[in-house]
């Protein structure tokens, strides 16, 4: 029998498969984009590392401004003690690329009370740097569509990150990116009723027959489409598995709460 794998990218060791509370998240796996290739920063200068107390690559995430990166609200499950964390940006190898302290952790107020057993809303977090990014070509900011923007069925997207390949042979190291499609949101509700849903504050995107998708590591980082922010890597059933589509979080529908909290 398969187990329930939720996607929550979080990686204590690399994004797209979480068991029980936390989505995509495996710690017996590493993590790598699946069915994608080897991506240069500079293709996608909004991604960075999340990296723990140890700095060990925890999530993904996207620039939004100099001060401000948006990742997935379960990857900081000790928000209070963001002075612990810090990011790497401007490398497609992980452990390369400046370091940025941060001053503080800004979790989506909603997260805890809409968390479900298996799959949860308004998995967002604010990280706000202690010091301003100098952009270049291997850092920047990705644009935010607007409250509410609808992005359509078919859509094609990019979703990278250093999460789990499902390949042994494939770099642990190395930035990955893979092309996904936006799924019909009734579709893909469908086939999640019996996991909690997939509520009008997350999107799904990938293959109905699988092979590409995010996976543990990934989690927090960008589901990217026609110059946006689409979506952030949150959960889903494995990773590309057959059916099961990732669930991203719907940046359009908290566009406003970014707003309020870091005045653009």
């Amino acid at each position: 029998m398969k187990s329930f794998v939720m996607c929550l990218a979080i990686a204590v060791v690399s994004v797209s498969c979480a068991v029980s509370e936390q989505p995509w998240w495996n710690p017996n796996s590493i993590s790598r984009i699946v069915g994608g290739v080897e991506v240069d920063i500079e293709d996608v200068p909004y991604q960075i590392s999340l990296r723990g107390w140890d700095g060990s690559h925890i999530c993904g995430g996207s620039i939004i401004s100099s001060r401000w990166v948006l990742t997935a609200g379960h990857c900081t499950p000790w928000s209070d003690q963001g002075y612990k964390y810090s990011i790497r940006a401007g490398s497609s190898n992980k452990n390369n690329g400046k370091e940025f302290k941060l001053k503080r952790i800004i979790k989506h107020p909603w997260y805890e009370e809409h968390r479900g057993l298996y799959s949860v809303e308004y998995d967002f977090s604010l990280l706000e740097l202690k010091e301003e990014m100098p952009f270049d070509s291997t850092r920047s900011p990705i644009d935010l569509p607007a409250q509410y923007e609808q992005v359509n069925n078919g859509a094609r997207c990019r979703v990278s990150g250093w999460g789990d390949t499902k390949t042994w042979s494939e770099s642990t190291a190395i930035l990955r990116a893979v092309y996904v499609h936006v799924i019909d949101q009734y579709r893909c509700n469908r086939t999640y009723e019996g996991f909690g849903n997939v509520r009008p504050s997350m999107i799904c995107a990938g293959y109905w027959e699988g092979g590409k998708d995010a996976c543990q590591g990934d989690s927090g980082g960008p589901l990217a489409s026609g110059g946006k922010l689409i979506g952030v890597v949150s959960w889903g059933y494995g990773c590309a598995e057959e059916g099961f589509p990732g669930v991203y979080s719907r940046v359009a529908s908290v566009r406003d709460w970014i707003r309020e909290e870091t005045g653009f």
